[in-house]
C-alpha cells in the first residue's frame, strides 16, 4: 500500500482546504517545494500535487510549481483543471508520472476514453464523491452521476486506478469514510486510491488492515494530519509497507 501526501497548490502556496471550500483555506508553506523536500526525505515513493487554482478555473496554473517537485521527489500524481488532451500533454512534459481527470471526464465519457486509450496507466480517474455523488469543478457542483456507477463505467473505459475522495471528510481529520470506501473497492477492475480524513495513525492501520480483504486498495492520500503533526509520515509508511496480513 502507498502513502501519498499531498501537496495542494493555491496561489503559489502549499495549502489544504477543509471540504473542498475556497473560503476554508490553511496555508502552511509559501514554497510547495518545501514539504516536497521533506517528504522526499521521509521516504515517501509518491506525492500527491492539485492544482487547485486549476479546478476552480478550468485549466491548470502551477506547472512550474509542479516541474519543481517533479525534480525533488520520485514520482508526482498530478490533478486540477485537466480537461482537454493539451492540458494532460502539459502536466506529463513538466514531470507528472500520472495525471487525474475527473471533472471533464464525468461530462464527456469520450474525452475519458480517449486519454485512457492514448496513455493507460499514467491516467487516473478522480471519484470525488458528496452523500454518495459525484461531484465536479473543484466539487462546487454536484451531478446527478453516482459514484459507484461512474466508477464502473471508467473501468469499462480502461481506468485501472480511481482515486476516491469522501468530500465530507476531506481535511476534517473525522477519520475516513470506510462504508463508502468499502463500496468503491467492491468495483472490480481497478485499484483504487483513498483519500480524505486521515487524522491519526489508526486510520492508515485499519486501511492496511482493509488491504488483507480488498487487494485493490492502492494506498491513502494524507495531507493536513502530517502538516499539523497529528502523524509521522515514515511512521505511515513503515505501516502501509508491512506485509500481509498485517498486524500492528
Amino acid at each position: 500500500m502507498t502513502i501519498y501526501p499531498a501537496i495542494d497548490i493555491r496561489d503559489g502556496r502549499c495549502v489544504r482546504l477543509r471540504q473542498g471550500l475556497a473560503a476554508e483555506s490553511t496555508a502552511y508553506f509559501d514554497d510547495p517545494a518545501d514539504p516536497a523536500n521533506a517528504f522526499a526525505a521521509a521516504g515517501a515513493a509518491w506525492v500527491h500535487v492539485v492544482d487547485l487554482d486549476g479546478a476552480f478555473g478550468g485549466k491548470p496554473r502551477n506547472l512550474d510549481a509542479l516541474r519543481r517537485i517533479a525534480a525533488l521527489v520520485h514520482a508526482v500524481q498530478f490533478g486540477g483543471g485537466l480537461r482537454t488532451a493539451a492540458d494532460v500533454d502539459s502536466a506529463l512534459d513538466a514531470g507528472a508520472h500520472r495525471v487525474v481527470i475527473g471533472t471533464k471526464a464525468a461530462a464527456d465519457k469520450a474525452f475519458a476514453a480517449e486519454m485512457l486509450r492514448r496513455y493507460g496507466e499514467k491516467i487516473a480517474v478522480g471519484i470525488d464523491a458528496r452523500d454518495g455523488f459525484v461531484a465536479v469543478k473543484g466539487w462546487v457542483e454536484l451531478t446527478a452521476l453516482r459514484a459507484w456507477d461512474f466508477a464502473v463505467q471508467m473501468v469499462d473505459l480502461g481506468a485501472r486506478t480511481l482515486i476516491y475522495t469522501d468530500i465530507a471528510t476531506d481535511g476534517m481529520l473525522s477519520g475516513p469514510n470506510f462504508d463508502a470506501l468499502e463500496r468503491m473497492l467492491a468495483v472490480p477492475g481497478a485499484n483504487v486510491i483513498a483519500s480524505g480524513g486521515v487524522s491519526r495513525r489508526e486510520d492508515v492501520v485499519r486501511l492496511r488492515q482493509l488491504a488483507c480483504k480488498y487487494t485493490n486498495l492502492d494506498g491513502v492520500i494524507v495531507g493536513r494530519a502530517i502538516y499539523e503533526k497529528r502523524v509521522s509520515l515514515a511512521d505511515l509508511i513503515d505501516i502501509a509497507t508491512a506485509p500481509l496480513p498485517f498486524r500492528p
